[in-house]
């Protein structure tokens, strides 16, 4: 089979295994991709192989056979990012937030994302936005962690600030809209009925470690993040919340090496060890597959 972007009708038949006569009949009825040059039909190698894949017939999810880039999209979780480092598992990393997350990998632009968005409607984490989301069938949520949110404050928490009704008349830093913090945050002040007496800066952080940098810095009084930051930066913490921290991932995506390998080493002692020094971390159910199925 010639290697040239262009085949011959004699090519084509070969690649399709059916005869020159179906290939002219083929271009006669218009169903086939093909250029006419100087009275010659030549067939655009790439047009044709897209052609033929389009055609395909699958009860199953063709979307789910994308190739998929070696990404790991969505929410930012330090044990996380640690670990897809350590154990060598070749995935990069894309932080936006868990919506955005569970949007690139609709778009396949991502093979997994963290998520930990909390769910009032039936009082769990993530898998009814998977269902919301057009496209993210073929997906197995896999627990990671289950993580202490809540307030992060100044050292010492000068303000004495103790739950949500406390926020009204401080400088408190959201983050993005779409982040689970920020979809929690929401959740728990409107619950306390304080939403609309919260003033929040115009403009949100993008991540946990901004959060931090913001109160540590004076910036801000406080903001919701997960414990370890707190610990990591010396503030203070006034615990809300143990929300699940889970991988949205491809179904085909799970089964191959880089997450695998990233599984195995969240099994060691060195893992454990890494998310005990971190603090606000429970791994127990780690591995723990929370969803697996097509829609």
């Amino acid at each position: 089979m010639s290697e040239h972007r262009y085949l011959t009708t004699r090519e084509v038949a070969e690649l399709l295994r059916i005869k020159e006569r179906k290939v002219y009949d083929l271009v006669a009825e218009g169903t086939i991709p093909v250029c006419r040059v100087t009275g010659k039909l030549l067939f655009p190698r790439g047009l044709i192989e897209a052609w033929v894949d389009a055609s395909a017939e699958f009860k199953g999810d063709l979307e789910a056979l994308r190739p998929l880039p070696p990404v790991v999209a969505g929410s930012h979780d330090p044990l996380l990012d640690w670990a897809l480092r350590e154990s060598r598992s070749g995935l990069a990393t894309v932080y936006e937030g868990s919506l955005a997350g569970l949007e690139k990998l609709s778009g396949g632009q991502a093979q997994a994302a963290g998520v930990h968005i909390f769910e009032p409607e039936n009082g769990g984490w993530n898998r009814v936005h998977i269902a919301r989301i057009p496209g993210l069938t073929s997906i197995v949520l896999v627990e990671w962690a289950r993580r202490q949110q809540g307030l992060v404050v100044a050292a010492g928490n000068p303000l004495d600030i103790v739950d949500v009704t406390d926020l009204v008349g401080r400088r408190v830093i959201p983050r993005q809209e779409g982040a689970g913090s920020h979809v929690l945050l929401h959740h728990l002040m409107e619950k306390a009925g304080v939403i609309e007496a919260v003033a929040m800066f115009d403009t949100p952080a993008s991540n946990e470690t901004d959060v931090a940098h913001a109160i540590a810095g004076g910036k801000a009084d406080a903001g919701l993040a997960i414990e370890s930051v707190a610990h990591q930066f010396g503030l203070g913490f006034v615990p809300l919340v143990r929300e699940r921290f889970d991988l949205a991932v491809w179904r085909h995506a799970y089964f191959e090496d880089p997450f695998q390998r990233l599984l195995a080493f969240a099994r060691s002692a060195r893992f454990t060890e890494r998310a005990a020094e971190l603090g606000g971390y429970d791994v127990t159910e780690l591995g723990t597959i929370q969803f697996n199925g097509q829609r």
